[in-house]
C-alpha cells in the first residue's frame, strides 16, 4: 500500500516537471516606445567673438536723427547749419548791425565795414525788386551777398532777406526794402548819403527810413 501510494506521488510529480518544460515562452518585452516632448523652452546661445548683428532703425521723423551712424547725423547737423530759418542759404561773410551818428536822430543799420546803409524810396518796400540800375549804379551799390546775412546788434534777424536783381546776383533786403551803401561815405561812420535827393535815407533797426 506505501509502494502505491509513493509511486503515485513520484508520477504525479513527474506530471507538474513536465508541464513547466513545455509551457509557451514568454516573448521578449517590446521595444520602448519613444516619448517626444514638444513646446519645452528654448534656452539663448551667446553670440561670441566680433560677430555683430545689424538691426534696422524704426523710421524716424524728420528732422530726427536718432538711430543713424555717426556720419549719417554729422551730415544731417552740417545741413541743418548751412541753412537759415526761411530756408535759403546763410551768408556768413555779411553782417548787419547799428551804428549811430550826430547826422542821424537814431541808431541806423551799417555793415560788417561799418559802412552805413541805405533805402531808396523809388523803391517798392516787399516788391522783390530794385529800381536801382544803369547810372544809378555808380554812386549807390546793392548789398551784394550770397545768401541771407548774419544779424548783429540791433538788428531783427527775422527783417532781414534777399531779393535778386536782374543780373542774377543777390541784393540784401531788412523790412523788405533793398540795401545800399553810398560811394561818397569814404569812411566807416560817416553818412554823406543821408537824405539825398530827398529819396535816400538811413534806415533804422526797426526797418523804417530815418528822415530826421
Amino acid at each position: 500500500m506505501k509502494r502505491i501510494l509513493i509511486l503515485g506521488v513520484v508520477l504525479m510529480f513527474a506530471l507538474v516537471v513536465g508541464a513547466c518544460s513545455t509551457s509557451t515562452p514568454i516573448p521578449p518585452a517590446a521595444a520602448a516606445t519613444a516619448v517626444v516632448v514638444t513646446n519645452l523652452p528654448t534656452e539663448s546661445v551667446p553670440v561670441t567673438g566680433n560677430t555683430e548683428t545689424s538691426v534696422a532703425p524704426a523710421t524716424s521723423a524728420p528732422g530726427d536723427i536718432s538711430g543713424t551712424s555717426t556720419v549719417e547725423a554729422g551730415a544731417a547737423t552740417s545741413t541743418s547749419e548751412a541753412t537759415s530759418g526761411t530756408g535759403s542759404t546763410a551768408d556768413t561773410s555779411v553782417r548787419i548791425g547799428t551804428s549811430t551818428s550826430t547826422s542821424a536822430s537814431e541808431p541806423f543799420l551799417v555793415d560788417q565795414q561799418g559802412r552805413a546803409l541805405y533805402l531808396y524810396t523809388a523803391d517798392t518796400q516787399n516788391s522783390g525788386s530794385s529800381t536801382c540800375t544803369a547810372d544809378c549804379l555808380t554812386q549807390w551799390q546793392p548789398v551784394i551777398v550770397t545768401g541771407t546775412p548774419q544779424a548783429g546788434n540791433g538788428v531783427n534777424a527775422g527783417l532781414l532777406g534777399t531779393i535778386t536783381r536782374d543780373d542774377g546776383t543777390l541784393q540784401a533786403t531788412y523790412n523788405g526794402w533793398p540795401l545800399y551803401t553810398y560811394a561818397g561815405d569814404t569812411a566807416p561812420g560817416t553818412t554823406s548819403g543821408q537824405g539825398m535827393g530827398g529819396a535816400w535815407f538811413l534806415v533804422s533797426g526797426a526797418g523804417n527810413s530815418i528822415q530826421q
